[in-house]
């Protein structure tokens, strides 16, 4: 089906998307960017834009795939409307490696390797977030974009001026602004000179909380642009964070509120690897596998988004329904139909006997590795010439 079906792949989400959009009515949301990791085996020679990454969880390193992807948030749904596999150039990656090398070996700057001009085929994140962008209003001109969120990876010049919407995202605590013709770090402004005060703020419409906030209009000097900073602090949380938006006309809370709606990308990220076929599916070979086999994981969660249950609770301003309930509920639904349907035959049992035997050449138990059976397990005792070995 990956290869071979004729099915227009570049295509199906596009169009995947006005159908949800036109069928809840939407004219205006709020785009979301982020990038999820996936594991894959140690020995990948053809699955694509693989790379060596960190393990969060080990703390050792794992192959893997990176996805930038956009998600597209509405006063009634949330949606993923566009991805892209991203992947560190290597060549960079290697001169990096010798440069650090080098330089701590004490050679100076004008005897190292000069750095390498980036490949075109390995575009930086804030590149394909600028990307999906373009992408997204071209094919989708009448949607209002109200704002851009995404984290301090993507929070460099070229982004915050992507244009035609409020751009929010964080700056690291490093990072210098001028205040009355100095410069001085984020951190050491907040820290100093315009302490936080207690507030409670809504987060993504919903529970009210304590965070301690301070805001100013400050020139940031690696964006040589005059921008609105906020030093934010959740309750019982010992560090601040600083978020920066371009449009200096909103309010502080106005801008920290849809800041939180970036969480909504993680709630989906978690869905599409646990019930949606990103987190279990098979590994699909170069470009076109596992491009198509993430279409088709993304499809999926417009399916759901599409089910008559999920469309009456939307539509009559009740929460909508979680995508694990949503999926169990189909699939109970699936059996039920075919038990219906099994029973309308004039002998349901001998279909029953046939449909056995069609999952048994379907459905094949296949080997596992895990088990001894059937192999030798070795001697696994001691030698009786070997007992001098012990001796002393």
């Amino acid at each position: 089906m990956f290869r071979k079906a004729s099915i227009p792949w570049d295509w199906l989400l596009r169009v995947s998307v006005v159908l949800i959009l036109k069928r809840y009515g939407i004219t205006e949301g709020v785009l979301a960017f982020d990038e999820s990791d996936r594991a894959r085996s140690k020995s990948t020679k053809r699955i694509y834009k693989v790379y060596k990454q960190k393990h969060k969880g080990s703390g050792g390193y794992v192959n893997g795939q990176t996805i930038v992807l956009l998600l597209l948030v509405t006063s009634s749904i949330t949606v993923p409307v566009g991805f892209f596999f991203y992947m560190p150039d290597p060549a960079l990656k290697q001169w990096d490696k010798e440069d650090k090398r080098l330089k701590k070996s004490g050679i100076a700057k004008k005897d190292r390797p000069i750095k390498p001009e980036r490949d075109s085929a390995y575009p930086t994140k804030t590149e394909i977030a600028l990307g999906l962008l373009k992408e997204f209003k071209v094919a989708h001109s009448l949607i209002r974009i109200k704002g851009v969120l995404a984290d301090a990876l993507y929070g460099e010049k070229a982004f915050k001026e992507s244009g035609g919407s409020q751009v929010i995202s964080q700056l690291r605590k490093n990072q210098n602004i001028e205040y009355r013709g100095r410069i001085r770090s984020v951190e050491s402004y907040f820290n100093s000179i315009n302490k936080g005060i207690d507030q409670i703020i809504r987060v993504r419409g919903g529970k009210e909380i304590k965070v301690t906030v301070s805001s100013a209009r400050l020139k940031v000097s690696s964006h040589s642009k005059k921008r609105f900073v906020i030093a934010l602090k959740y309750d019982g949380e010992n560090d601040y964070r600083y978020l920066v938006a371009t449009d200096l006309t909103w309010r502080t809370q106005d801008i920290i509120q849809a800041y939180t709606l970036r969480w909504l990308i993680e709630v989906f990220f978690e869905d599409w690897k646990l019930y949606e076929g990103w987190g279990r599916e098979a590994k699909q070979l170069d470009e076109e596998g596992s491009s198509r086999g993430l279409i088709l994981s993304l499809l999926f969660d417009h399916c759901l988004l599409l089910h008559p249950e999920q469309i009456a609770r939307i539509e009559s301003k009740l929460p909508a329904y979680t995508v694990g309930s949503l999926q169990r509920k189909s699939q109970m639904d699936v059996l039920l139909e075919f038990i219906t349907s099994l029973l309308e035959f004039p002998d349901p049992g001998d279909k029953l006997k046939e449909l056995g035997e069609l999952i048994k050449d379907v459905f094949q138990l296949m080997p596992s590795g895990k088990h001894m059976i059937g192999r030798d397990l070795g001697r696994l005792g001691p030698t009786a010439s070997l007992k001098y070995c012990s001796a002393g």
